[in-house]
């Protein structure tokens, strides 16, 4: 990520007090994959831009992990930022930033480009993913 699409220490500090349940240690939040700390930072980024308050994102992320649970999830930790990326996507749609169309499609290109993509190498998105 270029160093304007980098979150600052303090706003990722704010987002990892305000954001019950994130996985942290001593150091701040933890990530198991690129992807979850991705996500981490386009929700703290869309928050600096004004685009949610934090009590909203709670709320919304509180909502997706209890959806989860109740359609079976065992809560392990394991799940908690694919309930971070539905509640981001579910904001992203109800205000307007991008529609579920639009979100759907870049989802299915991401995955032709992972699955083209050999193991270990960055994935790119190409013209022909969005076919």
């Amino acid at each position: 990520m270029s160093d304007a699409g980098r979150v600052s220490d303090g706003a990722a500090a704010a987002a990892a007090e305000a954001v019950p349940g994130l996985p942290r240690d001593a150091d701040g939040p933890v990530f198991a994959a690129p992807w979850e700390a991705q996500a981490f930072a386009l929700a703290v980024a869309l928050h600096e831009r004004g685009v949610l308050s934090w009590p909203e994102w709670a709320a919304a992320l509180g909502e997706e992990i209890r959806r989860a649970q109740a359609a079976g999830d065992p809560d392990t930790g394991g799940t908690y930022y694919r309930h971070w990326l539905a509640a981001l996507e579910r904001l992203v749609a109800e205000k307007g930033v991008a529609d579920t169309a639009t979100l759907a499609r870049y989802a299915d290109a991401w995955g032709r480009a992972a699955e083209r993509t050999p193991h270990g190498t960055p994935i790119a998105l190409a013209p022909a993913d969005f076919c």
